[in-house]
């Protein structure tokens, strides 16, 4: 059993702050890619920055220069650091990560539960 924990949401203010945290725990063989997507109200889910296991990264246009992920490859872990927040990052942040896990094993693709940021002053 594999499961992913978010964490690092919640309120702030335009022009702040937030990291997020995503965790993966159980039996684990090995992790590709990490990512973190999106979704606003009424819009659908859109990806917004991924990271390779040796460390590439992509970002949509929309937070270039302004959010960054990093991963910990022993702590099984991904990192969102969002800077100079804006009232249209405001979303559900979701971790979707690829991995291969044990007993017996297969690869997975597996969404965390999501956490709510919200800019707003």
């Amino acid at each position: 059993q594999v499961q992913l924990v978010e964490s690092g949401g919640g309120l702030v203010q335009p022009g702040g702050s937030l990291r997020l945290s995503c965790a993966a725990a159980g039996n684990i063989f090995g992790i590709n890619t990490m990512n973190w997507y999106r979704q606003a109200p009424g819009k659908e889910r859109e990806l917004v920055a991924a990271i390779t296991t040796g460390g590439r990264s992509e970002y949509a246009d929309s937070v270039k220069g302004r959010f960054t992920i990093s991963r910990d490859n022993a702590k099984n872990t991904v990192f969102l650091q969002m800077n100079s927040l804006k009232p249209e990052d405001t979303a559900v942040y979701y971790c979707n990560v690829d991995l291969v896990v044990t007993g017996p094993y297969r690869r997975l693709k597996l969404w965390g539960q999501g956490t709510l940021v919200t800019v707003s002053s």
